[in-house]
């Protein structure tokens, strides 16, 4: 079995690295996908994947139940709806935009109510 999540968890980190450049290819469900996999599959890649520079703090944080920083939460916020909105202008039948409405809004409660906001003291700001 910890072949199959190290190999999860290996293209779920792939698809959160495409994520930083492709627009509508989420990053951060990934990269917390690739942590999961890797926390059953190799504890070798987990603590690669939580000392990393650049995802390491943010997944520890969450891991350890800390949440995510306001900023992070706003930046989140305005590149779903900016995409969203964006998609939803290239479909005529209404069904579609509505769906992504759905989604949109059932991520945003998520990210809003139920997912904690990590208070950074001010020299890390």
């Amino acid at each position: 079995m910890k072949p199959f999540y190290n190999a999860a968890g290996v293209l779920a980190l792939l698809l959160g690295i495409l994520g930083l450049f492709l627009p509508l290819l989420p990053t951060t469900p990934f990269l917390l996908l690739a942590s999961w996999c890797f926390a059953r599959g190799s504890e070798r890649l987990h603590r690669w994947l939580l000392s990393h520079p650049v995802f390491g703090e943010y997944l520890r944080n969450f891991e350890a139940g800390r949440g995510i920083p306001l900023k992070a939460k706003v930046l989140a916020t305005v590149m779903l709806w900016g995409s969203l909105l964006l998609a939803m202008r290239r479909f005529d039948d209404p069904a579609i935009p509505a769906l992504l409405a759905l989604m949109g809004a059932g991520v945003s409660i998520y990210l809003w109510r139920f997912l904690p906001t990590l208070r950074l003291d001010p020299a890390k700001r």
